[in-house]
């Protein structure tokens, strides 16, 4: 998804910095941007290491003098039943998802208040409005970034300073092939949780199948959000999250909680229903 709105952005006109790990990415990046006809400047920048933070945004500054808008999708996944994830595993996903996050905004955010202006846009998910089986470690972190972008609003808008969350549903991307990040102890096979688990990966795969939300659609949404006069604190991507959401706002909680989350508890719970192993790389068809 950050691929696609740095290239979308790029393409609209924009001086776009896009963030590598390493020198494949960058070169990855170089590729699909020269596909497209646009410029991005790859920069380096692994948002867990804070001298990485510091070049990659002081180099920013030297070049261009400014940042006018800061839009975050590093992020990693975890999947697993809850007693299958380690400490280890659930605070490499805090330390990318909330402190990562965190680090890099707090980078920015004196040059955006001298500035008198900025947009921050932080790409989260659905997954940090509704809890689901199986993303704990996961879901536990976009709600922290839920919060925190919330407090953040508060704090910067009378700076001339404008945040925003995006909040896709699923989308189709490396996140659930190559990187999906499934816990060591959730492939198990010996795990209690473990046919529980291969039937909700089943029904995940279902739904990305049918999907039809892309990374050029979140794109646009930030986009959009970056030519506001007045953005919203809030954007949710796709029709399904939109429903889901709404649902939960508008049926007492307790009834959504005993409708909603009892049918996928039944779904991937029941006896009856037959579980396919899982590989370490299982992708959607």
């Amino acid at each position: 998804m950050g691929l696609a709105c740095a290239l979308h952005l790029a393409s609209e006109g924009a001086n776009v910095y896009g963030s590598v790990l390493d020198d494949r990415e960058a070169t990855a990046l170089g590729a699909a941007a020269a596909a497209r006809g646009v410029v991005v400047h790859a920069v380096r920048l692994d948002v867990t290491r804070s001298d990485q933070v510091t070049e990659a945004v002081g180099r920013v500054i030297r070049e261009r003098g400014r940042i006018d808008a800061l839009v975050q999708f590093a992020g990693v996944g975890l999947r697993g039943f809850f007693e299958d994830l380690s400490l280890e595993e659930i605070r490499a996903v805090f330390d990318v998802n909330v402190f990562g996050l965190m680090a890099v905004t707090q980078a920015v955010l004196p040059h955006m208040r001298e500035a008198g202006a900025g947009r921050i846009v932080i790409v989260g998910s659905v997954a940090g409005r509704i809890g689901a089986m199986s993303i704990s470690g996961y879901a536990s972190s976009k709600f922290a970034v839920e919060g925190f972008a919330e407090c953040l609003a508060q704090e910067v808008a009378a700076l001339g300073i404008r945040v925003s969350l995006v909040e896709p549903g699923l989308v189709s991307t490396p996140h659930f092939t190559t990187n999906r990040n499934r816990a060591l102890r959730a492939m198990d096979v010996n795990s209690p949780y473990y046919a529980w688990f291969c039937r909700h990966e089943q029904i995940v795969d279902d739904i990305l199948r049918r999907n039809r939300i892309t990374p050029l659609d979140v794109a646009r949404v930030v986009e959009r959000i970056l030519h506001a006069r007045r953005p919203r604190l809030r954007y949710l991507v796709g029709g399904g999250a939109r429903l889901v959401v709404s649902l939960r706002r508008y049926i007492p909680g307790e009834l959504f909680e005993r409708t909603y989350f009892g049918f996928i508890r039944r779904l991937v719970t029941s006896p009856g229903r037959p579980a396919v192993a899982l590989s370490s790389a299982t992708e959607p068809k």
